[in-house]
């Protein structure tokens, strides 16, 4: 039900952060005094600081102390449904993460100190994410009358109908990197690189052999992605891409990207007949944002905020 673009367990969420020089260089000692209170617990000015350095690694706009608040938030409403993520599953995810960044626990933890971010900043914002997700999609279940995803196949069974089926992909994503500031000057040439590197993928075995060559190129595997969870502005290319080949070169924000289609499956679960029961994709991921952006603002409504 998350609407996250291409999830890799945690790798998504600084997907195309590419860290600059000036980023990676030993922050400023600084006094950590209290900020704001929520609801008894407290925000420092280091954790606001140590957000606002995340957000620079991600090259994501944002207001440092308003996240800070609503994770805050998020956290607590977690821990009042019994939501629990325990550390093991937070070093699981955080080791995962460095894996598929083509890097050991340890270097990723070097970046995130050396980036003014720290390991133990970033765990946080993971077991957050671990713990929202959880918050959210319960709250959904309560509003559309769900117990569970179990429920939703036996009222879809009760009515007569059979468990659905759906394709499950294994992806690829390749990305030829734009800089935004050479986008005019480079952007053609780099199209007809992707374009060239496509017409000779044939498989995902071989698709990092074929970019060591290159300059600035992305190999990414995407894991296992249901077709009803697919984004709606890849979907309809992945879904008439053979298996073994890949969708046509797209133009993004990044750069210049193509998915390889690595396999596909149909397969039969209650995870399915959850999506299913909620719609197509596009539909579901714009209800749960919706949903999302609700529940904050409940939890913002209730909450003592105090600003020091």
């Amino acid at each position: 039900m998350r609407k996250r673009l291409f999830y890799v367990g945690m790798a998504a969420l600084i997907a195309t952060a590419t860290v600059p020089a000036s980023v990676l260089v030993s922050p400023p000692a600084y006094a950590s005094t209290i900020k704001y209170i929520v609801n008894d617990v407290p925000i420092t000015t280091g954790d606001i600081q140590h957000r606002a350095a995340f957000l620079r690694l991600q090259h994501r706009k944002g207001d440092a102390a308003n996240e800070m608040i609503e994770q805050t938030l998020k956290l607590a409403e977690a821990k009042r449904l019994g939501i629990r993520i325990s550390d093991a599953q937070v070093n699981d995810a955080f080791d995962r993460f460095a894996k598929n960044n083509k890097m050991q626990p340890a270097q990723l933890t070097q970046i995130m100190a050396r980036a003014g971010v720290t390991a133990e900043h970033f765990k946080e914002y993971i077991r957050t994410q671990m713990a929202w997700g959880q918050a959210v999609s319960a709250r959904s279940r309560s509003e559309s009358g769900l117990s569970s995803e179990q429920e939703a196949v036996r009222k879809m069974l009760d009515n007569g109908g059979e468990k659905p089926t759906a394709t499950e992909y294994m992806l690829q994503q390749v990305i030829f990197v734009v800089p935004a500031a050479e986008r005019k000057s480079i952007l053609a040439k780099r199209k007809r690189e992707a374009e060239s590197m496509r017409a000779r993928f044939n498989g995902c075995n071989t698709t990092r052999e074929f970019a060591k060559g290159l300059l600035d190129v992305t190999v990414r595997d995407l894991g296992r992605v249901l077709a009803p969870s697919l984004p709606s502005d890849w979907a309809d290319q992945i879904k008439k891409t053979k298996v073994g080949a890949a969708t046509p070169v797209k133009e993004t924000s990044r750069g210049v990207e193509f998915i390889g289609i690595c396999s596909a499956r149909e397969v039969s679960d209650d995870r399915v007949a959850e999506l299913m029961l909620g719609g197509d994709g596009a539909e579901k991921n714009s209800d749960t944002e919706a949903l999302e952006k609700k529940y904050v603002a409940e939890l913002r409504q209730r909450a003592r905020i105090v600003k020091r």
